[in-house]
Order: structure tokens, then sequence, then C-alpha cells
């Protein structure tokens, strides 16, 4: 029988964490030729190394993946968030971004 040491176990939970890298894009019609939409990452934070990268940079990929014409971010949230404390994160952490805005042009303004 086998037993696992600490090592092996973190290094199973990170790469677990790297091929499971999140992402979420949800798009909404508002008219024939624009909408909103929200793009989500999330991402692992080892020793100032995101894994895959950050949670911001996955976010916004996702979202400049989806070909939307004209498209602006209008909100850019990244949490946790700690201000000076932010370094702590760097260690070890988890980053959650949420990006939300609108693409296309409005009726009337083409």
């Amino acid at each position: 029988m086998r037993s696992f040491s600490l090592a092996s176990a973190c290094a199973a939970l990170l790469l677990t964490s790297a091929l499971g890298a999140c992402s979420s894009l949800t798009i909404h019609r508002d008219t024939e030729t624009s909408g909103r939409f929200e793009s989500t990452g999330w991402a692992v934070t080892l020793i100032s190394f995101d894994i895959p990268k950050s949670s911001k940079d996955i976010a916004r990929e996702n979202a400049s993946d989806s070909r939307l014409t004209n498209l602006r971010i209008d909100t850019n949230e990244t949490t946790p968030y700690f201000g000076w404390f932010d370094w702590l994160l760097d260690i070890v952490g988890v980053r959650y971004t949420k990006i939300t805005g609108t693409w296309g042009f409005p009726a009337g303004k083409e």
C-alpha cells in the first residue's frame, strides 16, 4: 500500500486546479445589433505564479474570443482584494474575476 506525501498531494491539487481552470461567458441581446455580456474566470496563485494565467486575463480573453463587435468593458471586479495586503494572496490563493460590458451598436447610433 502506497502513502502519498504532502508534496505529491499538493502537486495533484495544483494539477487539478490548472486543468480545471474555469471561465464562462454569457451574452444577452438587447437589440438586433447590440447587447450586454458577462465574462468570468478564476485562477490559482502559488508563489506569485498564476496557474494557468491570471483570472483577469482569462476573463478578458474569454470575452475577446466571442468576436463580438464593438466590445466595451464597463466593470472589472477581482475578488478577493485586500488592498495593500493583497501580497498575501501571491503566496497561495484563488482569485475570481467578473467582467461586464456592452457590445454592438445601439439602435440609432450606427
